[in-house]
């Protein structure tokens, strides 16, 4: 979305966001919640409508979603149609040796979920639209340059990557923050992004990781997000399920919701693994969230260049600079704090792979690292045994050396 703009919707105009809120988010057919372990003998009954679950701790309502019905079946290539069976996850030839640690959800943290046969979708405000620059840039990114030479549009980010050849998914783990955000039209994120493209108007990309957005959801929560474009953010792709594209095929994780818990500085750390691979049978791009749950797939036709491989996996933080005050923003990067702090103090990514031609998870070879502006929020990367590639990185945003 356009962080430059601070426009509001007249009352007039508001009148119609409530017609408008669900054009995006289809939800004619609700489910009660159910506590697991789930009765799987007891079929989906669509006559238990209208039934919403109780509020999460973080103010959202989730709402349980028909599958067929949710947003993505709106896609005339994809109207009439039901998720595609589980795809064979890329064979991992060499265990990291350590598991991520078990991250939830603030809605589900009851052992509550939704039935099979549904999925769980955030609901879409009127609050949440007000928010937005415009109707029409909802859940959609600015248009903006994603090489890392330039951060003129107000984007900035501290980055590892990896090009040069054919990739076919991508694997990392990331440990989750609850950074500070200062303006209502800045965000912070740490997330991988799976490019195909040139860098013009053509560009594809496939992202996943956590975010703090207060435009977006109205707190300052991090919560798990995906986006896709296919034409460099002009026209398709969104975030989460606010358009047709992304197919849910999971109950237990609702895209748009908190993470908890966070990781504390010279506390606890939790991080949350992510896995993007393109499905070697029908050529979908398939996410893993936490340690063997699939979430779903962006369909291959959604994009051009990414219906054949991928030619460069990026993985790190991004920030929103609007220089609103007329300095460099205060909107924290990861923690909050430099990479040379290390652990427990710096954000970092951990266990990177790329899924090669063979569907097969393996090491990253050629690890570069880069910051826009490493002053304001910087990177250091690394290799050992039990983390493989990684690297740390993040920063405090405005400081004595970055004015």
């Amino acid at each position: 979305m356009d962080s430059s703009s601070s426009s509001y919707f007249s009352s007039s105009s508001s009148l119609l966001l409530p017609l408008l809120v669900f054009s995006l988010l289809v939800v004619s057919s609700f489910c009660p919640v159910h506590s697991h372990p789930i009765n799987k003998t007891t079929a989906f009954r669509p006559q238990d409508h209208l039934k919403k679950l109780k509020l999460s701790p973080d103010g959202d309502l989730i709402d349980c979603v028909i599958t067929h019905q949710q947003p993505a079946f709106d896609h005339p290539l994809l109207k009439g149609q039901k998720p595609l069976d589980l795809p064979d996850r890329p064979y991992e030839r060499s265990s990291s040796g350590e598991e991520s640690s078990e991250t939830f959800q603030l809605w589900s943290m009851s052992g509550e979920f939704c039935p099979e046969g549904s999925v769980p979708i955030r609901r879409t405000t009127e609050n949440d639209m007000m928010r937005a620059s415009s109707v029409q840039r909802f859940g959609r990114k600015v248009r903006r340059r994603i090489r890392r030479d330039s951060s003129s549009s107000g984007h900035e980010h501290a980055v590892g990557f990896v090009s040069g050849e054919e990739y076919y998914g991508a694997k990392g783990s990331i440990n989750v923050w609850a950074p500070r955000v200062t303006n209502q039209y800045e965000f912070s994120l740490s997330q991988m992004w799976v490019i195909s493209g040139s860098f013009g108007d053509d560009l594809n990309t496939i992202e996943a990781g956590w975010q703090v957005s207060p435009e977006l959801y109205g707190d300052n929560y991090p919560r798990f997000f995906t986006y896709w474009t296919s034409d460099a953010y002009q026209t398709t792709g969104c975030y989460n399920l606010l358009c047709s594209g992304f197919v849910q095929t999971n109950n237990r994780i609702a895209i748009g919701a908190a993470i908890s818990p966070t990781s504390s500085y010279n506390g606890g750390q939790f991080d949350i693994s992510l896995l993007v691979w393109k499905d070697p049978k029908h050529g979908n791009w398939w996410l893993e969230f936490g340690s063997g749950v699939l979430v779903g797939y962006w369909p291959a036709f959604l994009f051009t260049h990414l219906r054949s491989h991928a030619t460069m996996i990026q993985f790190g933080g991004e920030v929103v600079n609007s220089r609103a005050s007329g300095f460099h923003t205060g909107t924290q990067m990861g923690s909050g704090h430099f990479a040379g702090e290390g652990f427990g103090k710096a954000s970092y990514f951990r266990n990177l792979q790329v899924v090669d031609w063979d569907n097969s998870l393996i090491p990253l070879s050629n690890l570069k690292v880069l910051a826009d502006h490493p002053n304001c929020y910087n990177i250091q990367g690394g290799i050992n045994r039990v983390w493989g590639n990684y690297f740390y990185y993040g920063g405090p945003g405005r400081n004595v050396r970055c004015p």
